[in-house]
């Protein structure tokens, strides 16, 4: 699979999707079609579906109840109506509707898998899927009540039924029943046929959609905390000498060197840095010093689950599976989400980090005794408070984080009368993960501002040229804090150039791409 951005298409096929592509399938305005290969993959696999339902042969998916019911003998006369009879019951989601960009991502996640050509279905299936997505035709898909094994069933049947014309979807902006949304849109509803109806739920795109979107925005945050703990140490008077590469080639964590590096490209030839090169203070707190290795290890944290999502997201994850090579169809566990609830948890963590430290640079920032500076950045205190309140927002956020970095896969409760005795509870990770993100983005926020507030009484002292374009990048939006005004909106504002990626931008374009 690649990503054209010139002509704003992803190709699916099965093998080499990114999280970078699943951005850019969240997005309308991006195509997203098949790579000429799958078809002859995905018809030889369901040459041999048509052929064992042709002879009449017992396979679970195919002419046999689902779960518990496994040893139930479906007639030929009944394979159709037992794939409408599965995804209706199984359309059991609850809660607040997933956002159409996450279901466009499923969407096309669910296409890549069966792109892998080991489902079963007919080609004519995964071409419909895309056809919902080239009209702006988005079924609704409650977000709560998968538990991550057998995959995310809940989630994607809602999916299907949108596919066989039941149920909700949006269109143009409104809300449809799926069938005048076809109509509207031009497509007809797919009438599934055996093993398709099982092909289209058994996997893990809820889950992966959801923790995916959320390592992708992560990605950007471990450089931008990198560009705000360096303007946090120029402003506490820091030292970059804990950044050299001696110290870091003794214990070469990935993580750790590319955050090292970022921080020395960052510094490099600041005026404020060298004017106290001669001081007598000897090393600086942790939340300083001890920024490559903190960060660092939230890199390292966050590239192990970037790994095994993109592993998972090129997989096969439904029950059973069709090998066309020997005819055989195998039953197995693949939509058993364990390796991304696994990954999405450790995300948590990693991710947490920054937040802890981060919000402990704001609280070094704010205080005189750590600062050397003003009371909470304010020139008439006492009459003003300043910035007092932005590490009570961060603090609020961070221990926040802490609860929801609680690893969602330690927990199993069985289903399916004991059949399914033990599930990965995914989702649930992914949808902590995504919120841990939202507050991440806000903390990081709090100590931009903070760390612009700190930097305006060190002038006219220059800073490094990373720095410097960061603080312009705020200032350009948010003015130097003369006296107290509501911050709330500073707040909001610092936090959507975060999630835009804009400091990232403009410190790169300074200094050249960050590690």
């Amino acid at each position: 699979m690649t990503t054209e951005t010139r002509s704003r298409q992803v190709v699916l096929d099965g093998r080499s999707l990114t999280l970078t592509d699943l951005e850019a399938m969240s997005r309308s305005q991006v195509a997203v079609r098949l790579a000429p290969e799958v078809g002859e993959r995905v018809r030889a696999s369901r040459a041999v579906v048509d052929d064992l339902v042709a002879r009449g042969e017992v396979v679970y998916g195919l002419n046999t109840g689902f779960g518990r019911m496994v040893s139930q003998r479906i007639d030929r006369s009944d394979i159709q109506q037992l794939q409408r009879n599965l995804v209706r019951s199984h359309s059991a989601g609850v809660g607040e509707p997933l956002p159409e960009a996450v279901v466009r991502v499923m969407i096309g996640l669910r296409v890549n898998a069966l792109a892998r050509g080991y489902s079963g279905v007919r080609l004519v299936v995964l071409e419909r899927l895309l056809d919902w997505l080239a009209a702006g035709l988005t079924p609704e898909v409650p977000s709560r009540g998968s538990v991550g094994s057998s995959g995310d069933l809940a989630p994607l049947s809602h999916i299907a039924l949108g596919l066989m014309g039941e149920g909700w979807c949006r269109y143009q902006g409104r809300r449809l029943p799926a069938a005048d949304g076809l109509g509207a849109a031009g497509l007809e509803p797919v009438c599934l046929e055996a093993k398709e109806g099982l092909a289209l739920i058994n996997g893990t795109q809820m889950m992966t959609a959801v923790g995916g979107l959320a390592l992708a925005r992560a990605g950007r945050l471990l450089r931008i905390a990198d560009i705000l703990g360096g303007m946090s140490l120029e402003a506490l008077m820091g030292t970059d000498t804990a950044f050299s590469p001696d110290i870091h080639q003794v214990r070469p964590h990935p993580g750790q060197s590319q955050s090292a590096q970022t921080l020395r490209l960052l510094l490099a030839d600041s005026a404020l840095v060298a004017s106290h090169k001669d001081c007598t203070r000897v090393q600086d707190a942790y939340s300083l010093r001890c920024m490559p290795q903190v960060h660092g290890a939230a890199r390292d944290g966050h590239a192990f689950a970037v790994g095994i999502l993109e592993r998972e997201i090129n997989s096969a994850t439904d029950n059973p599976l069709v090998f066309p090579e020997s005819g055989q169809v195998l039953s197995g566990g693949n939509f058993h989400g364990a390796p991304v609830a696994l990954a999405l948890d450790c995300a948590k963590v990693a991710l947490a980090y920054l937040g802890t430290i981060s919000e402990r640079r704001s609280e070094r920032l704010l205080n005189p005794d750590t600062s050397g500076l003003p009371p909470f950045l304010t020139r008439q205190g006492g009459l003003h408070s300043g910035l007092m309140l932005v590490q009570y927002a961060a603090a609020a956020l961070a221990n926040e984080n802490k609860v929801l970095g609680h690893p969602a896969s330690l927990d199993s409760i069985p289903t399916s009368a004991g059949q399914e005795d033990h599930n990965s509870m995914g989702p649930t990770a992914a949808f902590a993960l995504e919120r841990l993100v939202d507050n991440l983005e806000q903390i990081l926020a709090c100590e931009w501002i903070c760390a612009a507030q700190a930097l305006e009484f060190h002038r006219p002292l220059t800073f490094g040229p990373g720095t410097e374009a960061a603080l312009s990048c705020l200032r350009e939006r948010i003015p130097a804090l003369e006296h107290d005004r509501v911050l709330a909106e500073d707040l909001t504002t610092a936090r959507d150039l975060i999630r835009s990626g804009e400091p990232l931008d403009r410190v790169e374009a300074r200094v050249g791409r960050l590690p």
